[in-house]
């Protein structure tokens, strides 16, 4: 008797947001700017294949800002930094760029201006992630940090009616929502942030989760153990029943795992081809054809920093200031994508043009 041909779905939009594509080619660039070494402070992202890839260019990862020689370059990581950090690094002479992700910068703003106002801050996100350790370095006098439900319980705030909430952009939406109710019963003054502070990827991933969670009962979760969306897309869809599964890599994959309609999706922080190596791998395990489904078309670019715009130019470096680059590796991996999935892909999004530089939901 025949084996049965079960589908491989593949959730779109998956893997790179323009917060990581902008990270990547400020250390790319600088590299060729600057030349190597380039210091990174902290993980550029979370993913191991991304900083494997930029250190064999010669970027050199340090969370100590005593490594970096005097009058180096350094890059804050796409998770944001504190002024602390900030004002260390111009303290030791250091060339500091930028790669805070512009809507982790949002929520710095957000914590100055409540804190500037007179508001107890409370952050919603996990106390011991580097995108809070840097949120809270901003007002850390008047911030209190909040993970569950639970914490909320146990708030004692010396003004009740002078309360405001932020949060880390990479939680679970489901998890952030239900802080946000029991804090509003609790203080029902408290501000909110005009747009919510998670961010449009974190949201999009997960709501394609969701969709891979009604179609099948397997879900690999490709990313990091380190990265805060990729475990939220594992919780995402084991509390909708799935049989979920965080791996790095292809070789991550058991056989066992593998059984009826399997779903593939991607943290945040990872590269195409990762994800394009696992679904040969699961291929190689069954008779698989591909499906993707595309719930929105993310067409959000970052612009690159100013200062390293400037510096490519004086260099002769080719580049272009609305990140186009990285619109076109994200469309070269959707074709790639179409191309080893037999056409069962829909073909990838135009690349944004430099006037695209404001972010746009859909």
């Amino acid at each position: 008797m025949p084996d049965v041909q079960h589908t491989l779905y593949l959730a779109a939009p998956r893997g790179f947001c323009a917060g990581v594509d902008r990270a990547i080619d400020i250390v790319d660039m600088a590299l060729q700017v600057y030349g190597a070494p380039i210091y990174v402070r902290h993980e550029i992202v979370h993913n191991r294949h991304v900083v494997d890839e930029l250190r064999a260019k010669g970027a050199v990862f340090t969370d100590d800002l005593a490594d970096v020689p005097r009058g180096a370059v350094v890059i804050f990581s796409a998770h944001g930094v504190s002024p602390a950090v900030r004002a260390d690094a111009a303290a030791r002479g250091l060339k500091a760029l930028d790669a805070t992700c512009p809507l982790v910068t949002k929520v710095h703003l957000e914590a100055l201006r409540y804190a500037r106002d007179g508001y107890t801050i409370i952050l919603i996100g996990h106390r011991n992630h580097v995108e809070v350790q840097g949120t809270l370095g901003e007002a850390p006098q008047c911030t209190v940090v909040v993970e569950t439900v639970a914490d909320v319980e146990t708030l004692a705030l010396p003004d009740p009616e002078r309360v405001a909430y932020i949060s880390q952009t990479t939680l679970s939406v489901d998890d952030v929502r239900a802080i946000v109710d029991a804090l509003k019963q609790k203080y029902p003054a408290i501000r909110e942030p005009a747009k919510a502070d998670i961010c449009y990827a974190t949201q999009n991933r997960q709501d394609a989760v969701k969709e891979l969670a009604r179609r099948c009962k397997v879900i690999l979760v490709v990313g990091a153990p380190t990265s805060s969306n990729a475990n939220r897309l594992v919780e995402v869809a084991a509390q909708l029943g799935a049989r979920a599964y965080l791996i790095e890599a292809a070789e991550d994959i058991r056989a066992e795992w593998i059984a009826g309609d399997v779903g593939i999706t991607a943290g945040a922080s990872t590269p195409e081809d990762v994800v394009q190596a696992c679904v040969a791998a699961v291929r190689a395990l069954g008779d698989y054809r591909v499906e993707e489904f595309r719930l929105v078309e993310e067409r959000v670019m970052f612009p690159l920093p100013g200062e390293l715009l400037a510096g490519a130019k004086a260099k002769g470096v080719a580049f272009a200031a609305g990140n186009e680059r990285a619109a076109a590796r994200a469309a070269a991996g959707a074709s790639r994508a179409a191309t080893e999935a037999g056409g069962a892909a829909r073909p990838a999004e135009e690349p944004a043009s430099a006037a695209e530089f404001r972010i746009r939901h859909h």
